[in-house]
Order: C-alpha cells, then sequence, then structure tokens
C-alpha cells in the first residue's frame, strides 16, 4: 500500500466505551497506526453527530472526554495519530452545507438508517409527510456529514465494518458527483479498509448487538469495568445445555457470542477455530477462559483511562494540541473547495 494513504475514522462520544466499540472499532485503529502502512491517521470523536438527538451539554461534553481518554488509554498515540474533536474544526459544517446543497434528496431517502427510523414509527420504509414529520432533519443529513468529515481530509482509506459499507458509498458517489459537478478531480473516491467483523452480542439476550443504550448493565462490558464486574457478567451470560463447546449462531448464540469476544481478542480470526481448540470445555470452562482474555486485555487499558481522567487537563492539551494539525489541512481543504465552488474561503 502507498505511503500516501490517509485514514480516516469517527466515533461518537457516547462516553467510556463498551467491548463492541473497542473491538468492533478503536482496536483497528491502533492496529492501523501501528502498521506503517499509512502516511496518516485521523480519528475523531464526531460531537456533531451526536447532536441528532439532543444531549444534555454537560453531559455531552463529559462523555466526549471519556471517550478521548479511552481511545489514548487503549493505544492511539497522538503523536502518531491526529486524534480530535469534529466541532473543533470548522470546516467540517461548511463543507457539509456546500455537499448537501448537490445532495438529491432522493439519495439520502434511501439511506438505511433513515428507512429504519421510518419503519420504527409502524410507517412505510419511503419518505412521506405523515411519516417523516415527528422526524429530526439531522437524521436525513446525518450522511452529508460523514462524507464531509472522510472528503475534507482526502482520506484515500476508511475502516468500516459490514453495516457501514452503505455509508461510505455514499461518501463516494458524493465525491465522485462534486468533481463531475464543477469539472474537477477535488476529492478521491475514498476506499474502504473492510475490517474483520467484530459484532459483539449482548451478554443477557446473545441475538441483540451489545449497546450503551440497554438499560441492563449486565447486559455488556464497558471499559470501566472492574475485573469482578467483568467475571460477574460473563458468568451470569446464558449459554445452553449442550455438551461440548462448538461455533454455532444459530443454534448456540450464547455460545457464539463468548466465542467471537475470545477469538477478537485473542486475534482469532475465525471464531471456529477458537471453538476447536475449547470442543471439551463445558460452559463454566468457556466462561471462564473468556473472562481471562477480557480481564487481562482490559485491565491495563482501565487503569490508563482513570489516570488520564484524573488529569483532565492533559487530555484537553493533547487534543488541542491535535486540533490545531487537523484544523491546518482541513483550512487548506476548505480553501480549494471553496474556490472550486466560488466561494471567499478563509
Amino acid at each position: 500500500m502507498s505511503k500516501l494513504a490517509r485514514v480516516f475514522s469517527g466515533i461518537q462520544p457516547t462516553g467510556v466505551p463498551q467491548l463492541g466499540n473497542y473491538l468492533g472499532s478503536i482496536k483497528n485503529w491502533v492496529a492501523m497506526q501501528n502498521s506503517g502502512q499509512y502516511s496518516e491517521l485521523f480519528y475523531s470523536v464526531v460531537d456533531l453527530h451526536a447532536l441528532t438527538v439532543p444531549r444534555d451539554p454537560r453531559i455531552l461534553r463529559q462523555e466526549t472526554m471519556e471517550m478521548a481518554a479511552a481511545i489514548i488509554a487503549c493505544g492511539v498515540d497522538p503523536k502518531r495519530s491526529v486524534l480530535f474533536r469534529q466541532s473543533a474544526v470548522p470546516a467540517h459544517t461548511q463543507l457539509l452545507w456546500t455537499l448537501g446543497c448537490i445532495t438529491p434528496v432522493g439519495w439520502l431517502n434511501r439511506m438505511t438508517q433513515w428507512k429504519s427510523k421510518l419503519q420504527s414509527q409502524n410507517e412505510a420504509a419511503n419518505l412521506n409527510a405523515q411519516a417523516a414529520q415527528g422526524l429530526l432533519t439531522g437524521l436525513l443529513t446525518y450522511p452529508v456529514l460523514m462524507a464531509a468529515d472522510i472528503l475534507l481530509y482526502r482520506a484515500t482509506h476508511i475502516p468500516v465494518g459490514e453495516d457501514q459499507v452503505q455509508h461510505l458509498e455514499f461518501a463516494r458517489d458524493l465525491a465522485l458527483h462534486f468533481n463531475k459537478t464543477y469539472g474537477q478531480k477535488l476529492f478521491p473516491p475514498p476506499q474502504s479498509i473492510l475490517t474483520p467483523s467484530k459484532r459483539i452480542m449482548s451478554l443477557k439476550d446473545p441475538l441483540r448487538k451489545m449497546s450503551k443504550s440497554d438499560p441492563n448493565e449486565m447486559s455488556r462490558i464497558t471499559l470501566s469495568d472492574t475485573d469482578d464486574d467483568i467475571r460477574r457478567k460473563i458468568k451470569r451470560a446464558p449459554t445452553d445445555a449442550i455438551s461440548g463447546i462448538t461455533f454455532d449462531p444459530k443454534e448456540r448464540p450464547g455460545v457464539a457470542n463468548l466465542l467471537s469476544i475470545y477469538a477478537a481478542l485473542k486475534d482469532i480470526a475465525d471464531p471456529a477455530v477458537a471453538a476447536h481448540t475449547m470442543e471439551s470445555m463445558n460452559n463454566a470452562q468457556l466462561k471462564e477462559a473468556v473472562s481471562d482474555a477480557v480481564v487481562q486485555t482490559l485491565g491495563p487499558i482501565r487503569d490508563q483511562m482513570h489516570r488520564l481522567l484524573d488529569d483532565k487537563t492533559h487530555v484537553e492539551q493533547v487534543l488541542c494540541d491535535n486540533e490545531a494539525k487537523a484544523r491546518s489541512v482541513a483550512e487548506e481543504s476548505w480553501r480549494e473547495i471553496a474556490k472550486c465552488v466560488g466561494l471567499a474561503g478563509l
């Protein structure tokens, strides 16, 4: 891969991450940073995206800080990667408006996330006045801001999971549409880096994705959980009465989820391989092995995160320094974009 490759990726400020956030995103960020394959890496806590649902300002600031501290604790080095808050770089919203002005509404109407919001109101999954009446504009235009995040930095490579492919395709289409509209090859169509799927399910209901929005704290492991918390939650996770350990997400979802967690932490590409090495275990032994793996991985991260949160002034300074780097790149990019479309620029 060319050393000129530039990566962009973002994560919502949901406070201290849960295990699914770590395995699905942050662990991959660290791996890309340490691979030496990319010339520049921009990692953003996308706090503007969080505004699609009104939040308590104090809590949003707190959870943004917690997320940033957790990312650093996980191994993202602010001296090697640019870690910044999205809202600290005004060019994101400048490009949002510019791109939004040329985005067909039909493109937005086809986005799965928007359609699912309509369906949740028990209406047809197509945009119509009745179904959309109670939804907010930010949910509709969310993909345009995601595209602006990527294109502002002329990112060439974007790490995505299977559930994010549509958003990257949208950004690619919008980049090509902008280039065609203004007759310039300003934006390189970003390429996907398909990261290994780490879909971690709830520890209470293995048919549902692990989430911080679940009111049952036993459903998830967070990076702030104590060793005892981790072991207790995994011990109480549902399994089944079948003898031996096999990876069968359809028939044995609880066991499959535990194997997925273990495999992801141990960098085993296929959970079925992990199951083969554990086939003679019983469920209690499996849970003990998974607990050990989680504790060994998250323990040092938790301790470092607490140290960082005890010195928020330091974390704030790290973010401010990185945001200056991000603004420098973004402002240079925005000047070219503004010139291209006929605006004054900076």
